[in-house]
């Protein structure tokens, strides 16, 4: 019997020593939180290195829309981050992040390279956010117009750190605004212009501030009810009103017509552009089936307008 004993404690010390080698990978270290020190881009995979760069350090991996499909948002300044894994390639450290900045459910990793990041061991203090006055918010916006359409883009200028930790010198200067993910997507334009105020997707902004009621209603009666800074929203693009003449987005266009961009059209006529596939709604319904509507929120506090 003495041999069988043996042999069964050694194979389950095998298997606890695996196990403990493979939980001591992916742990953090005496580090449990982090700061972003600059702009800072998140991605949903670890690849950092085969999307910013590639074999030669000169292109960035996009779709047949030129967008990075990695990438989620790219974090302020100041924004908090909890670390829940660790991970190195080619001598480069990665962690796997939570933030409240940008919540989102357990199956969308969250990755930020650790050259991003001041280590804590305590939990910092969250961002500090201020809303702007929203006149302070209409003009940053408008003065987006014509950045380009950049898939998780909230920083017009871009992360000009992605040069010197991922690409090659002799880069064409007129690509580096795009190698740096230079540019807004649609919820990221007000996400610039309210220095990170406002919920990042429009998944959360379809429930931000309080509705508008527009079931029913034409295009024309929707203009008359609407006021600067609602949000015409559903979940997947969202357009901010600037006034009862205008609104402003930033759209993706793909193909011979280029990537798109930020852009500001006439109210009544992008309304009645959006009604004839979606119907105006007052709640976004529970559940996440597609949704063939839209529905308008009114966020900016009314005392602060």
């Amino acid at each position: 019997m003495t041999p069988l004993i043996s042999k069964s404690y050694f194979r389950t010390f095998a298997i606890l020593w695996l196990i403990c080698l493979l939980l001591t990978a992916g742990s953090v270290g005496a580090a449990d939180f982090a700061v972003a020190r600059t702009t800072t881009p998140v991605l949903n995979s670890p690849e950092f290195s085969k999307i910013f760069g590639g074999r030669d350090g000169k292109k960035l991996k996009t779709d047949s829309c030129g967008q990075v499909r990695e990438m989620e948002f790219v974090a302020l300044p100041g924004t908090v981050f909890r670390l829940v894994g660790k991970l190195e390639k080619r001598e480069k450290t990665f962690y796997r992040v939570v933030t409240d900045d940008y919540p989102v459910s357990a199956d969308t990793p969250l990755y930020v390279d650790s050259r991003f990041l001041d280590l804590r061991d305590r939990q910092p203090e969250p961002r500090k956010r201020q809303l702007p006055p929203s006149q302070q918010i209409i003009t940053v916006m408008k003065s987006a117009v014509g950045q380009p359409y950049v898939w998780g883009g909230n920083v017009r200028n871009g992360v000009p750190e992605l040069l010197a930790y991922f690409y090659r010198n002799s880069l064409e200067s007129n690509m580096i605004k795009t190698l740096t993910l230079g540019g807004l997507d649609c919820s990221g334009l007000l996400y610039e212009a309210t220095g990170g105020w406002t919920p990042r997707n429009t998944s959360w902004l379809v429930h931000y501030g309080d509705a508008v009621a527009v079931s029913g209603r034409s295009a024309a009666e929707i203009a008359r009810l609407v006021e600067p800074l609602d949000l015409i929203v559903w979940k997947g693009h969202v357009l901010i009103v600037l006034d009862r003449e205008q609104v402003i987005e930033s759209v993706l266009k793909c193909g011979a017509t280029g990537h798109g961009g930020v852009i500001i059209s006439p109210l009544k006529q992008r309304l009645a552009a959006i009604m004839k596939t979606r119907k105006p709604a007052d709640v976004w319904p529970a559940g996440k089936g597609k949704q063939n509507i839209f529905v308008v929120r009114r966020w900016y506090p009314e005392g602060q307008r």
